[in-house]
């Protein structure tokens, strides 16, 4: 997948992992959270993404964006 197609996927599933999750950010922060869940879904979910193509690649990245806003509420800095 290339790093394109990663960043506008990263977009939608930050958008849409932190209403999932239900927190509030700013733009960079949920394009951030975005984009790293966007990798961490693409290392994780490889072998679902070659059997179901690019919805599996969507898949990933909101599990991933989903994935890191829990370690960031469970192991981030606590206000």
């Amino acid at each position: 997948m290339s790093l394109v197609v990663l960043i506008i996927i990263g977009i939608a599933a930050g958008y849409l992992a932190t209403q999932i999750m239900d927190i509030e950010t700013n733009i960079v922060v949920t394009i951030a959270i975005g984009i790293l869940g966007a990798l961490i879904g693409s290392l994780v979910l490889r072998v679902l993404l070659t059997i179901m193509g690019w919805v599996a690649g969507f898949v990933g990245a909101v599990l991933g964006a989903i994935f890191l806003i829990w370690a960031w509420r469970t192991y981030g800095p606590k206000s």
